[in-house]
């Protein structure tokens, strides 16, 4: 798998919501893969032991193993070229356990690239509230410690993931799309950027031996992929041949509902609030010095469209 000349990929939190596609991206793109999972217990569901069973047959090496082993991490470390987390912010301990991996990485001496548990937006100038600004406030650190140890990376923006956004038209509280009434958040003018997740995997295993990308932000733009929350419900009219009822909710409310919403809906709220009417994935032009485009970098890649993905749900 691979020839001797290709990268040795390790991802950690390999089931995890993008971690598999990591995997499966990687696996794909021909590169000698290690999967890092927690060992399974009988709490995990029958669905996680059959992603670890399709892994396996893919030939990729599945490791269960402890982040605070430390010996055992640097030893797996020194086997492989890259390393990508893919901890999860429920709870954001996770992503303090990072701390651990740049320290392993450190001591191991032979990491080509890191790519941390970032995936969403570029928290370095994101504006943000509460909940969700002290949880990304951990990726500005781990960001800040990765540059201090000199370890070269690469971090991901990828902006709004389609699986979560497109499959509820932008709702948060909704479990689908709505079929009568919609609420948007703001006056809905606001342009949002959306990538389709097998893409996010496809584009970063990509960069993982691009030297572009070498200590610089991977931003995700996909130029087909970017509506207002009023573009993406017209686009999801015309497809079903209906008229939603449109409930436009100011941003007052939404602070209000950021404030006292149950949980988890909150961080989501927050989450949504800068997307859909602070514009926090399209306000500003990437800098050069700083960061680079995926899907101009790799115009190769035949990126889902959100007007493809939103057929499923027809």
């Amino acid at each position: 798998m691979g020839s001797p000349n290709v990268s040795k990929i390790l991802v950690i939190g390999a089931t995890g919501y993008l971690g598999r596609h990591l995997v499966q991206a990687s696996i794909k793109l021909g590169h000698p893969t290690f999967a890092l999972a927690r060992p399974i217990t009988s709490s995990h569901n029958i669905e996680k032991i059959n992603l670890i069973q399709s892994f396996k047959n893919d030939g990729v090496n599945v490791l269960f193993g402890d982040l605070n082993d430390h010996d055992w991490l640097v030893n797996l470390i020194k086997k492989v070229d890259v390393v990508f987390s893919v901890l999860g912010h429920e709870p954001s301990i996770q992503l303090e356990e990072q701390t651990r991996i740049i320290s392993a990485i450190k001591e191991a001496g032979n990491i080509k690239r890191y790519f941390p548990s970032e995936f969403g937006f570029d928290v370095d100038r994101l504006q943000i509230l509460e909940p969700a600004k002290s949880v990304l406030a951990i990726k500005v650190k781990i960001r800040e410690a990765i540059r201090k140890e000199g370890i070269p990376f690469t971090f991901v923006s990828s902006n709004f993931c389609c699986s979560y956004f497109l499959s509820r038209l932008g709702q948060v509280e909704a479990a689908g799309i709505p079929t009568d009434t919609v609420f948007i958040l703001g006056d809905g003018n606001t342009k949002v950027i959306f990538v389709d997740e097998h893409d996010i995997a496809t584009y970063a295993i990509k960069a993982a031996e691009d030297e572009r990308t070498l200590n610089k932000i991977l931003y995700m733009r996909p130029p087909a992929n970017i509506y207002s929350h009023n573009e993406l419900i017209s686009l999801w009219e015309k497809k079903k041949n209906i008229t939603l009822k449109r409930i436009y909710v100011a941003e007052e409310e939404v602070l209000r509902k950021i404030n006292e919403s149950p949980q988890p809906f909150p961080f989501f709220y927050a989450i949504a609030h800068a997307g859909f009417i602070k514009g926090e994935t399209t306000n500003f032009d990437i800098d050069p010095t700083v960061g680079i485009e995926a899907s101009q970098l790799y115009p190769d890649v035949n990126y889902t469209t959100v007007e493809n993905f939103m057929d499923q749900f027809l």
